[in-house]
C-alpha cells in the first residue's frame, strides 16, 4: 500500500500543530461524490490532512480524490470499512498525528461538525457522532429499529455511558485509542463501529457521543439494504458477546510506541 497526494513531497507530512488532525474518509466507488466532501472538508478544516483510502474502488475515486488535493491510500482489492479504517490508523499512528476523525465519502456526513467533535474531545479517548441523540430527522424503521436499540441498551449499559448510536461511523479517536486501532480495529462489517467501541471500553478508553445531523447521500446508492443491515446487526450483537470473552488488548499512552 502507499499514499500518494497531489504534491509528493507532502505524502508525509511532518509532526507539527497542522499535521496533529488527520481526516479519513473510506471510500468505495464514490467519485461521484468524494470531490466535493474533499471540498468540504477543507473550508471547515482547512489546517487538516485529508486521506481518502481507496478501498479497490473500480471507478476514478482515487484519481478524483487527489485532484481535490487530498492524500490516497489505495488498497489492492476491497477491504471493507474496518480494513481500510486500520490501514488509515496505522499510517496516523507512524506519522505523528493526534487526532483521527473518521468522514464518509458519500457525503452524509456533515465536515462541519468535525468541530462538533473536536470540542467535545476533552478528556476524551472517542468521540462518537450521533444521529439519534436531539439533532437532525434522521430516521430508521422496522427490524434494524430494534437492533440498533438493542445494541445500544447493550453499549450503554456496558460502558456506564448513553450511546445511542453504536453503528455511527462519524467519530472521532485520538491519543490512547489511535494506538489501539492501529493494531486492533475490527475489520468485520459494523464490527467496525461497535466491536470497536467494546475493545476500546474494555482496554480503559472514555468515550463520548455527541449529537450530529445527517446529510442524503451526495451521489451512489448505499451499499446496504434495510434488510441486510438488520441481519448485519444482529451478527454484531453475537460478536460483541465473543468480544467480551476474549483478552484486551494490551495499549501505550504514546500511539509512535506502538510501531
Amino acid at each position: 500500500m502507499s499514499v500518494e497526494a497531489t504534491d509528493p513531497t507532502s505524502a508525509v507530512p511532518q509532526r507539527s500543530e497542522v499535521a496533529r488532525l488527520l481526516v479519513v474518509m473510506p471510500a468505495l466507488n464514490e467519485e461521484g461524490s468524494v470531490a466535493r466532501v474533499i471540498a468540504d472538508v477543507m473550508r471547515e478544516q482547512p489546517d487538516a490532512s485529508i486521506l481518502v483510502v481507496d478501498d479497490g474502488s473500480t471507478d476514478c475515486t482515487a484519481e478524483r480524490a487527489r485532484a481535490a488535493g487530498a492524500m490516497v491510500m489505495s488498497l489492492p482489492f476491497n477491504l471493507g470499512v474496518g480494513g481500510a479504517m486500520r490501514a488509515a490508523y496505522r499510517y496516523a499512528a507512524d506519522h505523528g498525528f493526534d487526532k483521527v476523525v473518521q468522514v464518509d465519502a458519500d457525503g452524509q456526513h456533515d465536515p462541519a461538525d468535525i468541530a462538533v467533535l473536536i470540542d467535545a474531545a476533552g478528556g476524551t479517548d472517542v468521540v462518537i457522532g450521533a444521529r439519534f441523540a436531539g439533532r437532525g430527522d434522521y430516521v430508521v424503521k422496522g427490524p434494524r429499529k430494534w437492533a440498533m436499540k438493542l445494541l445500544s441498551s447493550m453499549l450503554t449499559t456496558m460502558t456506564g455511558t448513553r450511546i445511542t448510536d453504536p453503528t455511527s461511523g462519524f467519530r472521532l479517536a485520538q491519543g490512547r485509542a489511535v494506538a489501539l486501532f492501529a493494531r486492533h480495529y475490527p475489520e468485520e462489517y459494523l464490527g467496525d463501529t461497535v466491536e470497536a467501541l467494546v475493545i476500546a471500553h474494555r482496554c480503559g478508553l472514555v468515550i463520548r457521543q455527541v449529537p450530529v445531523a445527517m446529510r442524503p447521500r451526495q451521489a451512489g446508492e448505499a451499499s446496504q439494504n434495510a434488510l441486510r443491515a438488520a441481519i448485519y446487526l444482529m451478527r454484531v450483537i453475537t460478536a460483541v458477546g465473543l468480544a467480551l470473552l476474549r483478552r484486551p488488548p494490551q495499549i501505550s499512552a504514546d500511539p509512535l510506541s506502538q510501531r
